[in-house]
């Protein structure tokens, strides 16, 4: 009996070293954010900065097709002397933010001449696997957090975030711009809200452990660390 101790103990003790070897990576409560990027080049009469109506048409068509988002990262570089090109890029701007589709100024060389090119880049959201119970909280001797940690409020993050390229990297701060806010309030107190437009279908291929709920080449991905 004493021998069959002796060989138990080790093999017990053998177990318990593997159970309290469980990490995190092997089930992790994350985001996964994709991106993809598309270019819509704009047209303008040789020396102007107005939009054409056809020029204006289609951007609303983009717009309300659902192209063009108010959660996607925008930027407009247009052609021409420096003062014109920044008038360019401020016609089409404002034709977006009727929609509430901020948009930055880029100075780029490559633009054709008398176009502005409108960079759109989208950003999706895959879920975590939750709840993850992977981990045997019966089996736990390390007092660790539980691979269960932080996937509600993980979960929460990626289902509520208006724009998921913010999740990635910060916008840099760029002044008030409050017409978006105002419009909004004044449409919500004229009883005048527009729908949303229909969904198109996305980009992105299927996730792999997860759900997407936001809109690939440059992959990344935000932890939760907040208890669910």
């Amino acid at each position: 009996m004493t021998k069959l101790l002796r060989l138990m103990i080790p093999l017990m003790l053998g177990l318990v070293g593997c159970v309290a070897e469980y990490s995190k990576s092997e089930a992790p409560n994350m985001l996964r954010v994709d991106s993809g990027e598309s270019h819509l080049t704009i047209a303008f009469a040789s020396g102007s900065d107005r939009l054409t109506a056809g020029e204006v048409a289609r951007l609303d068509r983009m717009v309300l097709a659902g192209y063009i988002r108010p959660a996607d990262r925008v930027a407009i570089a247009a052609a021409g002397l420096p003062a014109l090109a920044e008038r360019r890029a401020a016609a089409v701007s404002r034709e977006l933010l009727r929609y509430g589709i901020v948009t930055q100024t880029l100075a780029l060389s490559a633009v054709p001449a008398n176009h502005a090119v409108v960079s759109i880049s989208r950003y999706a959201v895959t879920l975590p696997s939750c709840p993850n119970w992977s981990q045997s909280l019966s089996d736990d001797f390390t007092n660790a957090l539980s691979s269960n940690y932080g996937c509600a409020n993980t979960t929460n993050l990626g289902l509520m975030v208006a724009s998921p390229a913010d999740l990635l990297r910060a916008r840099p701060f760029a002044g008030i711009d409050s017409p978006p806010a105002v419009n909004a309030v004044h449409r919500y107190l004229t009883d005048t809200i527009t729908p949303p437009p229909e969904p198109t279908p996305s980009p992105f291929s299927a996730p792999v452990g997860g759900v997407p709920v936001a809109g690939a080449s440059g992959p990344g991905s935000v932890s939760g660390t907040s208890s669910p």
